[in-house]
């Protein structure tokens, strides 16, 4: 039985699953600010395929309150996710400064372009892992795995984001489910409930 291996940046070969060593760091450097209800967030330029004005969103119905819905990015059908209605606050005003920030995920050797809509996009930044924190476990106002890490940039903290979590497919998925309405089973006598 032959175990399956990753290239490593420095050409080594590593086995899939297998922990990168301690001490080194793998996250990128540079980092994508953004602001969202007034306070500065940050995701890996990585992770970034571009930038785009906040346009025509098609409403999709029976869809979690935080998915504004789709948009057409050259033929493909992107949806688009409130982030301050993900973070659990109120659905995010529409401005001239609001973007539509285009990330694509990779999950299960699929990859999915997903729309986040921001108040305003600020600039890229560079900073170094030694100015990063770890999350703090309480007093955030988002969920504690949403959040990667807290930047240090010019005395104030950026919160960088776990786009995995944030933009989790699986979850996402899962909450649309619960968001769409059961029927009552009036045919096989159980109670209906209102």
């Amino acid at each position: 039985m032959s175990m399956s291996t990753l290239p490593t940046a420095a050409g080594q070969i590593t086995p899939a699953g297998a922990k990168t060593p301690a001490g080194v760091e793998t996250s990128p450097a540079q980092y994508l600010t953004f602001l969202l209800g007034g306070e500065m967030f940050a995701v890996g330029i990585l992770n970034i395929k571009e930038i785009i004005e906040y346009g025509t969103v098609t409403e999709i119905p029976m869809v979690p309150p935080f998915i504004r819905g789709v948009i057409n990015l050259r033929g493909a059908v992107v949806p688009v996710i409130d982030l301050a209605s993900r973070f659990g606050g109120k659905r995010s005003e529409i401005s001239r400064r609001t973007c539509i920030v285009i990330i694509e995920l990779t999950e299960n050797d699929e990859r999915q372009d997903v729309g986040v809509v921001v108040d305003a996009v600020s600039e890229v930044l560079e900073i170094p892992a030694s100015e990063i924190e770890p999350p703090p476990s309480f007093g955030a106002r988002i969920r504690a795995d949403f959040i990667r890490g807290m930047g240090k940039v010019n005395g104030k903290f950026v919160i960088i984001l776990e786009v995995a979590k944030v933009l989790s497919v699986d979850e996402i998925a899962s909450l649309a489910t619960l968001a769409t309405p059961a029927l009552p089973e009036v045919a096989t006598g159980s109670p209906v409930q209102d």
